[in-house]
């Protein structure tokens, strides 16, 4: 158990690390600190999706029996991956930092603090950093102990959620770098979208439908038959991922409407200038951004 932690440990932070190196040092790049951590930081957070939801895969496919079957990969995964979740509430406070330092130089405006920085950290993220913790203290002691093996197939689907993580990290670089008038940030969107509804909204429900086939009960029953604390947890879990949605499905709505005005908007005449009708660089009209 402690070697895996241990594995976890050195392996994320290690990605991070070298990446950024790469990314600051390679010829033909030179990235700048800002840019490298940022990506640097974007991209451990894919590699994790994929090796979970890989893992997640192996491990719904090789469990026949959703209750008793077992996967050695489904704790070892766990405890694998809860060093990550550490690591990367330092890897968003660093992304924070960065953007904290460019935004007070092109305000012109003197340097936050670092007490000021977490205070404004922790607002900003306050329900990511929530979960990142909460995935630490409960639902890992939950997963490795409290389950005694049972279960490894609800685990391994829920593994899959980390499906939607690559295309939501290529959202935030490319909005990082004002690239939403892109067409690939268009089709992100949308593959956003449909992974995060069918991975994190949707898992859920399937959860309570696959245990109700097991149980050869209606699924509107298989509430009432688990115990409270099987509801409670989904509850706990499905809710951020709720919110986390609408926010999408808000950002998708005014990325695309705005596209749509501006396809409608008439031609500019000489008189006026020729980037009026540009679309602005985070895909949003600046009435919007400006109520942001």
């Amino acid at each position: 158990m402690l070697s895996i932690l241990a594995a976890g440990s050195i392996f994320f932070p290690g990605l991070f690390l070298l990446s950024k190196r790469f990314l600051k040092h390679a010829p033909g790049l030179k990235w700048s600190e800002k840019d490298a951590v940022i990506v640097s930081s974007r991209l451990v957070s894919s590699v994790q999706a994929i090796m979970a939801s890989s893992a997640g895969y192996i491990i719904a496919c090789s469990c026949k029996d959703i209750i008793e079957d077992q996967h050695w990969l489904t704790s070892s995964y766990i405890l694998f991956a809860v060093p990550y979740f550490v690591y990367d509430i330092y890897a968003m406070f660093l992304c924070h930092w960065y953007k904290l330092q460019v935004k007070d130089h092109e305000e012109e405006s003197e340097a936050k603090p670092m007490r000021s920085a977490i205070s404004g950290y922790l607002r900003r993220e306050f329900l990511m950093v929530l979960h990142h913790v909460v995935m630490v203290t409960v639902c890992f002691p939950v997963s490795v102990f409290w389950r005694q093996g049972k279960g490894d197939y609800f685990q391994g689907v829920m593994f899959l959620a980390e499906l939607s993580t690559p295309s939501v990290c290529l959202g935030k670089i490319l909005i990082q770098y004002k690239q939403q008038h892109t067409l690939l940030h268009k089709v992100n969107g949308a593959l956003m979208l449909v992974t995060f509804f069918i991975c994190r909204v949707l898992l859920f429900p399937y959860l309570y439908y696959a245990y109700g086939r097991y149980a050869s009960i209606p699924f509107y029953m298989v509430p009432l038959s688990v115990p409270w604390q099987f509801n409670a947890g989904a509850a706990l879990l499905m809710a951020p991922q709720v919110y986390w949605f609408s926010l999408i499905c808000r950002g998708a709505f005014r990325l695309f409407t705005g596209a749509s005005r501006h396809k409608a908007a008439p031609s500019s005449t000489d008189s006026e200038p020729k980037t009026s009708l540009l679309p602005p660089a985070n895909g949003y009209s600046p009435r919007e951004t400006d109520s942001h």
